[in-house]
């Protein structure tokens, strides 16, 4: 029933040996099913065309019909040959104009013959035209011609050389589905199909790909995303309850460690909310079951210190501790953080990175496989195979946003018994992101601020306002406060990005000039020895203002910088601005945000500016960064695997995701080996495709 899909692409009509090698090297479509998932990105509307005349906007494709009444084929080299055709209807002309594929556009074209074109206008001297528009007989016979709902396919140059348009992959799509019918398999349970009222998988399928109505085109949409929602959550609750099984190391008690740090060293009473936490993994560490669980929080409400208790309890019960971190820097100031936080306690500590001598890594090394290094903080270098434990028995992941989930589950293979992992950001995850994101995750919430934190104070300025904000800089730096300036040196590779760094730096200089002022500066390619050096003298307060890109995004922690002033934060998400404010106002003084913008700012670069203006609930702002700029754009999503979706939508379909999760979740709950009867169509299928689950891979 199933090898219907695995058909190679080459025997559908209209495909063959040729056309199949080009669906593979440009679009990656190799079988049946390959080809049914990949689905139109735009329909047309064809019932819906406009006069000549009516043409306004460059933005939106539109639908024509006319008369061709001239063609001509101009240029005499490779490079200068186009196709011109004039479209003519009731209310003008127009020109079609084609820069490739000359040769079969100019067969299809007839002199004098009535067609329908689909495409997006140009405007080009005072004129509209026509670039590689869609072309239809208007009134041909053919199936597809009389669809309402024109469906257009992603292709690429080299496909449509070889006549591989978006009119043909139509044509291509038609057959596959006429020879589909009887052939498609429904695999979700009858109950589930009658709940939703679901249109079947068959059905689904021939209607997302030609649909006759609207409506047609909703309830295919509909089904598919529901169910492709529905699977996604039943392969990340299967992998969550099977790490529930896993066997636990046990920690039955809170030793002298722990109690000597808390009676003696913790400077500060926890908030309700980290108490809360405390609690929550607490009960996981003693369960005897090995504990999964992300800590979220926003910058500044101490996450870090509850990791750090966590820790000393795992030290109580015997065991090793690690924290890895995304960054050198972070974590050096982890390692200072820990050392200052634990002194007098006698704890052996030790740091492991990328840049860490031969010497001293042979020592550190020997340590961890004695036993006698108790808390080991790294960074990407705690994966690698030669860093081996005594005995492993609880993990911390600084930032999990930065590292994937494959990345985590190296750290499970550290100890015979899986260690406790403790996964911790302070990147806010909208509740519809992380269902899927970290859906395989219990998750812990600190929802509270240290008390007597005053709010960060946040502006807008434009270019325009660059020497006033250079004078305010300059009256914090007279009260003895310091200043980050942060560019957006998005990927370290643009030489652009640095380039804009390095001006900015020189202009700094020149505002802030020796003696009266030191700048110091921070960049990724910048050696680790040197950007240590450079962040120590800040944080020493030897220099006052700190040039760096977004390197100092996570942990960096200077209580006596006040200001935070953001370049180009109109090229940032909200998330990231979000998380750059948090670096200020972690001393008693008053801090500030300053967002600087270009004069002139698009529609949504507006509305991230303004909800950071008005908001500082980390939540809020993350679920406003997914409407705005979706998932693949969040920060750090990327590297995820599980958000390449073909049809839903995180940011735009969260009721949907409740229902699929919650509808999983009742299923799983009533037959969680999908045993019975009435879901046996449902574990045929996930048995089959098993291997193509994300969460396999790092099982």
């Amino acid at each position: 029933m199933f090898d219907f899909f695995s058909t190679q692409i080459e025997y559908l009509k209209g495909v063959g040996p040729q056309r199949a090698l080009l669906f593979k090297a440009e679009v990656n479509l190799y079988n049946y099913e390959d080809l049914l998932n990949f689905f139109p990105y735009r329909y047309l509307d064809k019932s819906n065309y406009i006069l000549i005349t009516q043409i306004q906007t460059e933005q939106q494709p539109i639908v024509l019909q006319g008369k061709i009444i001239h063609i001509e084929e101009i240029g005499n080299t490779p490079h200068q040959k186009r196709l011109i055709a004039k479209l003519q209807d009731e209310s003008g002309i127009i020109d079609l104009i084609w820069f490739s594929g000359i040769k079969w556009i100019k067969e299809k074209l007839v002199l004098g013959s009535m067609i329908s074109v689909f495409g997006k206008p140009s405007f080009f001297k005072n004129h509209y035209n026509l670039t590689h528009p869609e072309l239809e007989a208007y009134q041909s016979e053919n199936t597809i011609a009389q669809e309402v709902y024109y469906p257009m396919y992603s292709t690429t140059e080299k496909m449509k050389t070889k006549g591989l348009n978006s009119r043909a992959i139509a044509k291509i799509t038609e057959n596959l589905c006429q020879q589909a019918l009887g052939s498609i398999p429904e695999i979700l349970p009858q109950w589930i199909i009658e709940k939703y009222n679901l249109i079947s998988r068959e059905q689904a399928y021939i209607q997302i790909h030609h649909p006759k109505s609207q409506l047609q085109l909703a309830q295919a949409q509909q089904r598919l995303k529901f169910e492709e929602l529905f699977l996604l959550q039943m392969d990340i609750l299967k992998a969550k309850a099977k790490t529930r099984q896993l066997l636990g190391l046990r920690f039955d008690k809170v030793g002298e460690v722990f109690m000597q740090f808390f009676q003696h060293n913790l400077k500060f009473t926890l908030t309700h909310a980290q108490e809360k936490v405390m609690k929550e993994i607490r009960s996981d560490t003693k369960s005897g079951h090995q504990m999964n669980r992300l800590l979220q929080g926003d910058v500044g409400s101490g996450k870090t210190i509850v990791a750090l208790m966590c820790m000393l309890i795992a030290i109580d019960n015997g065991f090793q501790t690690c924290m890895m971190a995304p960054t050198e820097i972070l974590a050096r100031q982890h390692l200072q953080s820990f050392t200052k936080h634990l002194e007098g306690i006698g704890l052996h500590i030790g740091l492991l990175t990328g840049s860490v001598r031969k010497k001293e890594r042979t020592k550190i090394l020997e340590e961890l496989a004695n036993g006698k290094m108790q808390i080991l903080i790294g960074t990407h270098a705690l994966i690698e195979e030669s860093v081996q434990f005594k005995n492993l028995g609880f993990v911390v992941i600084d930032e999990q946003h930065r590292f994937g989930v494959a990345q985590r589950a190296q750290l499970w293979a550290k100890n015979s018994i899986a260690p406790h992992i403790l996964v911790m950001t302070a990147t806010p995850i909208p509740r519809t992101l992380g269902m899927t994101l970290y859906g395989d995750l219990d998750v812990s919430v600190i929802d509270e601020l240290p008390p007597n934190r005053k709010a960060i104070q946040t502006l807008h300025a434009t270019d325009h306002n660059r020497i006033k904000v250079f004078a305010f800089m300059r009256k914090e730096i007279e009260k003895g406060r310091q200043i980050y300036v942060v560019y957006p040196l998005i990927h370290e590779s643009e030489k652009l990005d640095l380039k804009d760094l390095m001006d900015g730096y020189d202009s700094i200089t020149r505002e802030f000039p020796l003696p009266n002022y030191a700048v110091s500066i921070v960049h990724g390619k910048m050696k680790a020895e040197v950007k240590d050096y450079e962040m120590q003298r800040f944080i020493k307060g030897e220099t006052q203002i700190m040039v760096s890109t977004t390197v100092i995004e996570v942990g960096v922690d200077v209580p006596n910088a006040s200001v935070m002033l953001i370049e180009n934060s109109e090229r940032f998400g909200m998330a990231q601005l979000h998380q750059l404010r948090g670096r200020v106002g972690r001393g008693a003084e008053q801090s500030y945000c300053i967002l600087m913008t270009a004069d002139h700012l698009s529609k949504d670069a507006t509305e991230r500016i303004s909800t950071l203006l008005q908001s500082s609930d980390g939540f809020k702002i993350a679920e406003a960064d997914l409407r705005l700029r979706g998932p693949g754009n969040l920060q750090g999503t990327q590297q995820s695997g599980i958000l390449e979706l073909k049809l839903a939508d995180l940011a735009k379909d969260g009721a949907m995701i409740n229902i699929a999760r919650n509808t999983a979740i009742e299923l799983l709950n009533e037959d969680c080996n999908l045993e019975n009867k009435k879901n046996q169509s449902l574990q045929r299928y996930l048995e089959e495709n098993k291997h193509k689950s994300f969460w396999a891979k790092i099982s």
